[in-house]
């Protein structure tokens, strides 16, 4: 019995299930302001949070996390997003921007920085209405917290304007983040370049690999970012006002700038391909060349051995007394005498 009892403990813990993995919160900020009065409200229910929203003030909605598909239903219920666009939201997309009845829609990528060799980046939508600007994160935290400070400290000209100059200033911090990871690979270009020269290795030519998808990959989020700028700049936007668009040109011409870095790196890389295959075929040759010259001088010394080595009863050399010694010094001086020569010709 004390068995039969054992057997069926082990078997339960056997078929007990496993503890599901703890959930990603989704975190919903609300940032309300004018030009006096300022409120921030952390973690709050949607449904507290849509109750809050005051017309009266520029209301900032800010959602980290995007796996809830309820939460991110009822903002869009309450904002009257279309069912595309929360698609395009939850979904990877590329940079665009267009505009609605009740609101103007933009996404594009955040880049931060490229850590262990990899670009680390996140998608953000942003929805700008008359009086509010959801913008929606797939992960929390952002590069948005100094900002926020001002915000709160009333620095610069942001309480005093609308959610349009707010979804500018954002959109300028994402922009201008793209410098530093532009440099991060130029600097990476560099330090291969100099590596390259040093030793043309294997593993040199799969960072350069690397660098051309990181490049590639930088185009697909700028190519689009500028004619999403582009397209605002061009139409009439309800939701941005006349004295807004100069600060939006000026991210425009931030993504123009970025793309003229883009195309330098990307030809000085692939620069450093060139280089990398030319210095491989020059290390080849070089090696070519000195087994050539071995070869070469080992030509004379494999015919004299070769005769000498002959099975024949008659030769002269064979009972000489310093033929030996004859051979060897005949040998040797080929050897000094074609080393001298292709050194005086400087073929090594």
């Amino acid at each position: 019995m004390v068995y039969l009892k054992s057997m069926v403990k082990s078997k339960k813990r056997l078929i007990q299930k496993p503890e599901p993995a703890p959930e990603e919160k989704i975190i919903l900020e609300l940032i309300q302001y004018d030009e006096k009065e300022y409120i921030r409200q952390d973690n709050l229910p949607v449904e507290e949070l849509i109750t809050k929203i005051n017309p009266q003030l520029v209301n900032w909605v800010n959602v980290d996390g995007l796996h809830n598909p309820t939460i991110i239903q009822e903002l869009g219920k309450y904002f009257c997003i279309h069912q595309l666009l929360l698609e395009d939201i939850t979904t990877d997309h590329q940079p665009k921007s267009e505009e609605y009845e009740d609101y103007l829609f933009f996404t594009l990528k955040m880049l931060y920085r490229i850590e262990n060799g990899v670009i680390d980046y996140e998608q953000i939508s942003f929805v700008l209405g008359k009086d509010f600007l959801v913008s929606f994160q797939e992960k929390e935290g952002d590069m948005f917290d100094s900002f926020r400070e001002r915000i709160r400290l009333s620095q610069g000209r942001v309480r005093k304007l609308k959610g349009d100059y707010l979804l500018y200033r954002l959109m300028d911090i994402i922009v201008d983040n793209y410098y530093n990871v532009l440099d991060a690979v130029g600097s990476q270009i560099e330090q291969i370049e100099e590596d390259v020269y040093q030793n043309p290795s294997e593993s040199n030519f799969l960072r350069i690999q690397k660098i051309k998808k990181d490049l590639l990959f930088l185009r697909k989020a700028l190519y689009p970012l500028r004619d999403a700028m582009n397209r605002i700049l061009k139409d009439e936007s309800n939701y941005i006002e006349t004295s807004t668009i100069r600060y939006f040109s000026d991210v425009y011409d931030h993504v123009v700038h970025l793309i003229d870095s883009l195309e330098t790196y990307k030809d000085l890389n692939s620069g450093l391909m060139d280089i990398h295959i030319n210095s491989m075929n020059t290390r080849m040759n070089e090696v070519m060349k000195i087994l050539t010259v071995i070869s070469v001088i080992f030509m004379p010394l494999t015919f004299i051995v070769g005769v000498y080595g002959m099975n024949f009863d008659v030769l002269p050399e064979l009972h000489w007394k310093y033929g030996y010694l004859g051979v060897w010094v005949l040998m040797i001086t080929i050897t000094i005498t074609m080393i001298r020569y292709f050194k005086y010709k400087k073929w090594f």
